[in-house]
């Protein structure tokens, strides 16, 4: 699928997959520490079918193409081609209540080490 005009100038646009396959990559450590992941964006539901196909996520991606909660969570945002799309930030959520979050998340593919090092210094806040 086409990038919105402008998006290579936006300084780390091109960072959602590189994030994205890091939680693909370690997704089985993730999964002993009892974690469920999920990704979200603001692009269709058939857009995010397709790049979970493409990446071979095996995580649910969830549209939030009407940004309500987005809104909700005062989530960071840019605009870009008319379009506003999620900046990248990682949220820890547990039994309802936003734990941990990490943002601004650079490099993105170094997130995933961030994440799993909070996870297993934080058992007791996330078990």
């Amino acid at each position: 699928m086409a990038l919105p005009d402008g998006w290579d100038a936006i300084p780390g646009a091109r960072g959602c997959t590189p994030q994205s396959c890091g939680f693909r990559d370690r997704f089985a450590e993730l999964k002993t520490l009892d974690v469920e992941v999920y990704g979200m964006s603001a692009q269709s539901t058939a857009y995010q079918q397709e790049a979970a196909d493409r990446l071979h996520l095996p995580f649910a991606l969830i549209s939030d193409s009407g940004l309500g909660l987005t809104d909700a969570l005062g989530l960071p945002t840019f605009e870009v081609g008319g379009s506003r799309l999620h900046k990248r930030v990682t949220l820890i959520v547990r039994d309802g209540v936003i734990r941990k979050y990490f943002y601004p998340v650079f490099p993105p593919d170094r997130n995933i080490d961030d994440v799993l090092d909070w996870l297993n210094a934080n058992r007791n806040v996330t078990a």
